[in-house]
């Protein structure tokens, strides 16, 4: 793995391609106040990996481990903290120069955003797990509903995992192969090519693309 972003999910918007004559629908990723915490070494930790900060909040909302470790680097209490792992110790980047923010990647680079899905709240398992439901016949009355759940005399139970009504969405989903469309560091933001998941104001993770590594050429 490389060195990523944390982000912000600002919302929707397009960009014209002048030469192609062709709108391209893009998301607004910000990225302002990425900051460098710990440092893993596979000495210490067992691993390598940089540990970054995102968005800022007040302390008192914190317990004062969590203080302490933002008060041992230096920096400001935050609300979203995640790992970015390395190989080896040797491709951990110099922290001691401030995180490079937006100008991380440039424009054309495939990326993967990792993301929290909206909340659909409960929900059958039609809209769940695309049923396609009972007939919508005169006198039948199982529209919507998942029909028969039991198994029988044996095992006398309904088995783990049964696509039942339930909670839907809020979930972590990773879009893999997604093309940095612009880049405009004066901003603090990446437009990136379609929809990345959850919504406005939602936090997103951005890594260069594990499947895809060149840039592309359109």
């Amino acid at each position: 793995m490389a060195l990523g972003l944390l982000g912000k999910k600002v919302g929707m918007t397009r960009v014209f391609d002048t030469e192609a004559g062709t709108s391209i629908p893009v998301t607004v990723v910000d990225v302002s106040g990425n900051e460098f915490l710990q440092i893993k070494t596979s000495e210490t930790d067992g691993y390598s990996a940089v540990q970054v900060g995102y968005d800022d909040q007040r302390e008192f909302r914190l317990n004062l481990p969590k203080r302490g470790h933002f008060n041992k680097y230096g920096t400001s209490p935050k609300k979203l903290v995640k790992e970015f792992r390395f190989e080896s110790d040797a491709e951990i980047p110099n922290t001691d120069e401030p995180h490079p923010g937006a100008a991380l990647f440039e424009a054309n680079q495939w990326i993967d955003v990792i993301g929290t899905t909206k909340g659909k709240g409960f929900q059958g398992v039609v809209k769940r797990y695309n049923f396609a439901g009972q007939p919508d016949s005169h006198g039948h009355m199982m529209h919507r509903r998942p029909g028969g759940v039991g198994a029988g005399t044996w095992p006398g139970r309904i088995w783990k995992n049964k696509k039942m009504p339930g909670r839907h969405g809020v979930y972590s989903r990773t879009v893999q192969n997604l093309k940095v469309v612009q880049v405009r560091p004066e901003d603090n933001v990446i437009l990136v090519s379609g929809a990345v998941p959850g919504h406005k104001g939602a936090y997103v993770v951005i890594r260069p693309a594990v499947k895809k590594t060149a840039l592309s050429a359109s």
